[in-house]
Order: C-alpha cells, then structure tokens, then sequence
C-alpha cells in the first residue's frame, strides 16, 4: 500500500511540473503578443495546441495512475 500512495505522488509531482511549465510558456507568450499581429495570430494557434497538448498529457496521467491503481488493488 505504501508502494501505492508512493506512485500516486509521483504521477501528481509529474502533472504539476508540467502544468508549472506549460504556463510559463502561456506567459512568455502572452508577452510576445503585445507586440504584431503576426505574432498574435501564430500565438493564438501555438495557444491552441499547448491546451489541446495539455489535456491530452493529463489523460495519460490519470490513465496511468488508473493501471497503477489497478496493478495494486489486484489480488
């Protein structure tokens, strides 16, 4: 069981990393589109995909965490 919550802990750890990194990249962003329209334009597609990146990366965390539940709960 400790293995369990251990496992749980990290698959967290790794998702708030990445949420941390992903709205640095969003910030940094945003600062650049002040500037051209260009710019806005390109940014509001990269937007698009860093959300569309993070949920996809948060399903495979939760579906992770699922099969580790799963490989512990197992008898």
């Amino acid at each position: 069981m400790k293995n369990l919550f251990k496992e749980i802990k990290s698959k967290i750890n790794e998702i708030i990393f990445t949420l941390i990194t992903i709205g640095l990249f969003l910030l940094m962003l945003a600062v650049l589109i002040v500037w051209t329209e260009f710019v806005l334009r390109l940014l509001v597609g990269l937007i698009v995909l860093a959300i569309a990146y993070v949920f996809f990366y948060i399903a495979y965390k939760f579906w992770g965490m699922k099969k580790a539940l799963e490989k512990f709960t197992k008898f």
